[in-house]
């Protein structure tokens, strides 16, 4: 692997931590923000991100939905060269390689470890040409820079420090505890040549009196040699994305306090959930409690359930009818419950399922069952459609109408599948692109939503406007009034500033632009 260093003379900051799910992806997004406000033309980067959660550009190509996120807080459209190699894992073993926002193959592991050299010579190009536009880089690591059996490999931590010159800042999470013994492990763990990257620590997701940790913070400096720039407090409901599913998964089966006229709205857990993002802003509405649950038992009886995406549509609808939640969907929706799909959820709302040329094709089930999953699988059957995987992969950003309600919206679509109608008689339509192509499908009704229906759209209840009239119809099926006018607004703009400013507090600024030279 080249491991040329860049001649990039673009002043570089990297954000590594001792484990996933420390907070590197946030306290990107919050750096970016605060450079940014300082005056500075800043971009965010990440040489390689795992995660089911993305995003489409305005180019239609595919990036991590963290870089999306951090692209935001610089005031930035998302850029492919952002997130030049994505991993969308569709197995234990196996990703969809997305290489400049493109796919490139459904690998495994020793296959991807053959191409990773390709793989990182197009992440050093795209990132020479992003560097060369701004004033300062923030990047994001992946995972631990201490993980020896996949450092020989490495594309995204030290050998992309290197590279790019960067300066890094360790992250260690204080919550979960350990994390002295992470921070002092991890740069024990690290070559002379990585330890030099080192400029020093952060602390992330504290609770109580900082002044408790000087003990600790003086200990560690004294055995590592290197310095802490803060220490970041813990963030209650940041209103920002999450960029993995570790925080999501925390909350499943957890039941939410409720006011007396909230309404039970439940995202099925899918083994492959993607872009669960997508359900986001009901957590900020007040009439509204959100329930993740992924068994029988956690169902309950909701007001309404969400199948969201799926990278692997065929092994999780397969999972569904195992687990018992497919029967007990299907009878909630005979029963006059609103079930709603998005992309591969709005798949799963049909008949069938089939995935001829095995692009979501996984080895084994969920339920480790040998089992050939590209072929046809039954769906829920509860809305009259078919779909079928098709190798060429729809991207691109959306603006909508909602047929039934008039209320524009706005997202994007990232699907293989080409889904059709088998009793159009049956159907409406109820989202469709501008150009009139519809996006999404249900059964008429009485009520101004329709009780089943699903598209393609993820990002749809982002709009304001259209989330309150859903939520309203919701309500009304209840027998409760609907709630004049927007409850809440979503938009991460705002918390963004929130974000930097308590960031900007912890961190010694002063020193991070003294190891930028800036």
């Amino acid at each position: 692997m080249n491991n040329t260093v860049t001649s990039s003379t673009t002043p570089s900051l990297m954000l590594q931590g001792t484990s996933s799910n420390a907070g590197k992806s946030v306290l990107t997004a919050a750096l970016c923000r605060i450079l940014l406000q300082d005056g500075l033309s800043v971009a965010p980067f990440k040489s390689q991100n795992m995660a089911l959660n993305s995003f489409v550009t305005p180019n239609g190509e595919e990036i991590g939905r963290a870089q999306a996120v951090q692209a935001a807080a610089c005031r930035l459209e998302p850029d492919v060269r952002m997130n030049p190699v994505l991993l969308k894992p569709s197995s234990d073993t196996g990703s969809q390689v997305i290489v400049m926002g493109k796919s490139v193959a459904n690998m495994r592991v020793k296959e991807y470890m053959k191409y990773k050299p390709t793989a990182f010579a197009h992440v050093q190009t795209a990132y020479d040409s992003l560097a060369s536009e701004h004033d300062v880089m923030v990047l994001e690591g992946a995972g631990s820079p201490a993980e020896i059996n996949l450092k020989a490999h490495d594309i995204v931590n030290m050998t992309m420090a290197r590279y790019a010159k960067a300066k890094v800042l360790l992250v260690g999470d204080i919550d979960r505890g350990g994390v002295f013994a992470s921070l002092v492990g991890t740069m024990e763990l690290l070559d002379a040549w990585e330890k030099d990257l080192v400029s020093g620590f952060i602390l992330n997701r504290f609770r109580g009196d900082v002044t408790l940790l000087d003990p600790a913070l003086e200990f560690t400096t004294n055995r590592t040699g290197k310095p802490f720039f803060g220490v970041v407090p813990y963030l209650m409901q940041l209103g920002i994305p999450e960029e993995d599913s570790v925080t999501f998964k925390e909350s499943i089966g957890r039941q939410l306090p409720l006011r007396d006229d909230a309404l039970d709205i439940v995202l099925l857990d899918l083994p492959h959930i993607a872009n669960f993002t997508d359900v986001d802003a009901f957590s900020i509405e007040p009439d509204v409690a959100l329930r993740v649950v992924n068994s029988l038992s956690q169902l309950g009886n909701p007001d309404c359930i969400i199948i969201p995406g799926s990278k692997n549509t065929p092994g999780d609808l397969h999972w569904l009818h195992q687990s018992g939640l497919a029967a007990a969907v299907k009878n909630f929706a005979e029963a006059g419950g609103v079930v709603t799909g998005i992309c591969g959820g709005f798949q799963m709302l049909g008949e069938t399922v089939s995935d001829p040329a095995s692009i979501e094709y996984v080895e084994q089930a969920p339920s480790s069952e040998n089992i050939h999953l590209h072929a046809t699988q039954q769906g829920l059957g509860l809305l009259p459609l078919r779909t079928i995987m098709g190798e060429e992969k729809v991207l691109t950003r959306v603006t909508g109408i909602h047929i039934p309600t008039g209320n524009t919206v706005t997202g994007y679509e990232i699907h293989h599948g080409i889904t059709e109608s088998t009793e159009s008689q049956k159907m409406q339509s109820a989202i469709t692109r501008e150009d009139g192509t519809i996006i999404g499908f249900g059964l008429a009704g009485n009520h101004l939503f329709q009780s089943v229906w699903g598209t393609y759209l993820h990002g749809v209840f982002d709009d304001d406007n259209f989330r309150r009239a859903f939520i309203n119809d919701l309500r009304s099926r209840k027998g409760l009034s609907p709630l004049q006018g927007v409850q809440a607004s979503f938009s991460i703009d705002p918390a963004l500033d929130r974000l930097a400013e308590t960031v900007r507090e912890a961190l010694d600024m002063k020193k991070v632009y003294e190891i930028l030279g800036l």
